[in-house]
């Protein structure tokens, strides 16, 4: 009998989320490999076995071991989206949006990630990590074992830099597995204004090579986990041209890259990112045609984000419904930030894509774990149970997994286990 450090054990239904083919497509992403009265054996950071609890009973001994009679146990989720560290708040602009004022209108007239921008240029270091280190203590006790951060709200070289270090010291402090994201390429900075095009340039020419320096000199870096780069491919923000500038720069660099594209409007920043090798699209909200094929054919994920939709009070929402059916990998994200999406609930955001964009809950757990975490480039060591994998992992109070999406506003997680350790 194998001696292991810890046994989850008596679960209603171990949900797996196991894929040996990669990111889950199509058929498969309906799939959530419950083994009922399951069980998990864990060895330090590893899980070792998934099975039955009389299989994994008889075959391992515990050091400890957790009963989680009448409970779920499932992957930690991933979220591949945030922007989680920033100054301020944009309560004004809510309510404007309640009265009428569109995102893109405010964002024009000098609000919206501009506004976050100078709070955040003025915010000290300390502030900036004590605040966006309670955004994630949050996300974790909702269930999120790994975060994607992206700086973005400095929009120069120093307060970029600024951002990379809170997220960096993020990393530090907390039990979660952060992937860092360079976001420079956010919006055209007020200083910038009628210069796009001098801003992209400095993007290419003195940012991206600051944000790898700080990289090679970082606990990411020692890790060996990347960073990413990403820019947001739309209407008063970047052209389709510049945003293959920055991602080809960025690749350059020895960045994986990303990009936020089809928003608010269809630019052609899909196929520029697909054709600059993106682990990534995000957003999607106005894709359609050609690119959805696209899409299906490349092996980027899809990353849609219906808080943004939710708290921008559209009743459109990215068509992931088409994408499945077509056969891209879709995963679900927060997009947490003061502008567009302020929610830190994984949970709440699988309800919602359930609702409005017609996943099954298999499906949305599956986007908001597995297919998650190859959005990340991560896919082969977290966001399913299977062994070898990093032991993250939830056990949920209810019996059967769908509650996840079927309940909403509350918090369903009573133990979260990120590398084998309870850290909830």
């Amino acid at each position: 009998m194998h001696t292991v450090s810890l046994i989850i054990h008596g679960a209603a239904q171990v949900v797996t989320c196991a894929s040996p083919n990669g990111a889950k497509r199509g058929a498969a992403l309906a799939d959530v490999g419950i083994v009922p009265d399951g069980a998990v054996a864990i060895d330090g950071e590893r899980i070792l076995a998934v099975g039955s609890s009389a299989d994994i009973l008889r075959d391992y001994h515990a050091e400890h071991t957790l009963d989680a009679a009448g409970k779920v146990v499932c992957p930690g989720f991933v979220d591949a989206h945030t922007h989680i560290v920033y100054g301020g708040h944009r309560l004004n602009e809510f309510e404007m949006r309640i009265g009428g004022v569109s995102y893109m209108d405010i964002m024009a007239a000098g609000g919206g990630i501009a506004s976050t921008m100078r709070a955040t240029r003025a915010a000290p270091f300390e502030v900036l990590l004590q605040e966006a280190g309670e955004r994630l203590e949050e996300m974790v006790r909702l269930g999120t074992t790994t975060i994607e951060i992206k700086s973005g709200y400095g929009l120069d070289t120093a307060t970029e830099l600024k951002m990379l270090a809170v997220i960096e010291a993020l990393q530090r402090q907390s039990p979660a597995d952060i992937v860092p994201t360079f976001l420079g390429a956010h919006a055209i900075p007020p200083e910038y204004a009628g210069r796009a095009d001098e801003y992209t340039a400095l993007v290419i020419e003195e940012m991206l090579s600051a944000a790898g320096a700080w990289y090679r000199g970082s606990v990411f870096a020692t890790s060996g986990r990347p960073l990413h780069a990403d820019v947001f491919c739309e209407k008063n923000a970047f052209t389709t041209d510049q945003t293959r500038r920055i991602l080809q720069a960025a690749r350059e660099q020895g960045m994986a890259v990303k990009a936020h594209v089809d928003e608010f409007t269809a630019l052609g920043g899909l196929t520029a990112a697909l054709e600059c090798g993106a682990l990534s699209v995000d957003h999607l909200d106005v894709t359609a045609g050609a690119e959805i094929t696209a899409l299906a054919k490349s092996a980027a994920v899809g990353v849609v984000l219906p808080a943004v939709n939710f708290n921008l009070g559209s009743t459109h929402y990215a068509n992931a419904r088409a994408f499945i059916e077509a056969g891209a990998a879709v995963a679900l994200a927060t997009d947490l930030n003061p502008g567009s999406a302020p929610c830190p609930s994984m949970p709440l955001v699988m309800a919602m894509a359930c609702r409005y964009q017609r996943l099954l809950p298999a499906e949305a757990l599956n986007a908001a774990t597995l297919n998650a975490a190859y959005a990340l480039g991560m896919g082969a060591d977290i966001g399913s149970l299977e062994a070898g994998k990093q032991a993250d992992l939830l056990v949920l109070d209810m019996n059967d997994y769908r509650q996840l999406m079927y309940q909403f506003g509350g918090n369903p997680v009573r133990h979260v286990l990120k590398r084998g350790r309870i850290i909830l």
